[in-house]
């Protein structure tokens, strides 16, 4: 077995966490399965799934949508075994390796991460013994090559990767509104990885959409460059024109989606200096923003005792700028019916343990309450 990554020309991976759904909630695989030919045929080898995405349905598309309608050499295929979301002892979280085997019918995984190190769970990767599992896997041939996900600061990825000098990749978030931002730092983490030589793969390009339909100040400033270009293609250029990046992954919903990040990383050219001081005002237009940077990701969400909607609360404080206060509390009034409100929470801090982006969820869920529920 090669120690050498695939080459990756296109350096585009087709992320599979936000896959488009029918209006029963299921994953449309026939619109995903046209997607990936579109992917396919251009170039694009690398698809990333995760044991956790979906509860599992997003696995079971990529066999639908890939594995069972191209041979195996014609994609590669990273998933993720996570030990705190699905799991609760070292036998389940172990199990999910062999679940997302049968689940995407790969036969063995060209990349695999132990998912979304934080320092509220990380210990339990060293717990159930999953560093030496990873290993074991990839001597037997299912794996090969093995990393991980990281979502904390820059001194627990320093441990992480002095205690596992043998990880292959870390897979980091990485795009121009968290470059500098210190709850995330995309800039140390990525430095902290080139200097312990470990590719990096870019998750989050363009922030779970937000910089794809960014705030009116940040479409402004693209807006007066006069290109006619996605507001998606700035943020991917800058995530792909970083070095000792091996793939920028991005969670594409729509063939619109997928022909626009094409039409990007088909023809790739690195931002020129004219363009990065776009970007640099775009940063600072982000940085005068007082919007909550939440991606949707809904890890807070799924396991609030109080069933609040926590994503889509802080959606509509982001949005209700320029609109008429009515509004606003209308489409509040829509994604709480049913469910908890901001004003429900119990503080209980599970929201901030899980939180990939470490948002102050408790104190941001106050603010939206006295905001949304006058």
């Amino acid at each position: 077995m090669s120690d050498t990554f695939r080459e990756n020309p296109l350096r585009l991976a087709f992320g599979l966490m936000r896959l488009p759904k029918l209006p029963d909630g299921s994953i449309d695989v026939p619109q995903v399965s046209e997607m990936a030919d579109r992917f396919i045929a251009a170039g694009g080898t690398y698809f990333d799934t995760a044991f956790v995405y979906d509860g599992g349905d997003s696995e079971q598309a990529f066999k639908a949508a890939v594995a069972d309608r191209y041979p195996r050499d014609a994609y590669t295929l990273a998933t993720k075994l996570h030990a705190a979301m699905g799991a609760t002892d070292e036998r389940s979280a172990k199990q999910e390796f062999q679940t997302s085997l049968e689940r995407t019918g790969a036969g063995f995984f060209d990349y695999y991460l132990l998912h979304a190190m934080q320092r509220a769970f990380y210990k339990k990767y060293d717990e159930y013994g999953l560093w030496d599992f990873v290993k074991e896997q990839k001597a037997k041939g299912l794996i090969r090559h093995w990393g991980f996900s990281f979502h904390a600061d820059p001194d627990l990825l320093e441990e992480l990767l002095d205690a596992h000098p043998d990880a292959e990749f870390v897979q980091l978030q990485i795009n121009y509104a968290d470059w500098d931002n210190p709850g995330v730092a995309s800039r140390r983490n990525w430095e902290i990885c080139k200097a312990h030589h470990k590719p990096v793969m870019i998750m989050e390009p363009v922030k779970g959409g937000i910089l794809a339909d960014p705030i009116p100040e940040v479409r402004a400033v693209f807006d007066a460059s006069g290109a006619d270009v996605s507001y998606a293609s700035w943020a991917l250029r800058f995530a792909a024109g970083l070095d000792n990046v091996h793939a920028v992954l991005s969670g594409m919903s729509s063939l619109a989606q997928m022909e626009d990040n094409l039409k990007t990383m088909k023809s790739f050219r690195p931002l020129d200096e004219a363009e990065m001081q776009l970007i640099h005002k775009a940063q600072q237009a982000l940085d005068a923003d007082k919007s909550i940077p939440c991606t949707s990701c809904h890890y807070c969400a799924k396991g609030c005792p109080m069933e609040i909607p926590i994503p889509e609360i802080f959606n509509v404080i982001n949005r209700r700028k320029g609109s008429p206060e009515f509004r606003t509390i209308r489409e509040y009034t829509i994604v709480t019916t049913g469910r908890g409100t901001a004003g429900s929470c119990i503080s209980c801090g599970q929201c901030e343990g899980v939180c990939p982006q470490g948002l102050p969820v408790i104190s941001l869920l106050q603010q939206c309450k006295a905001e949304l529920e006058k």
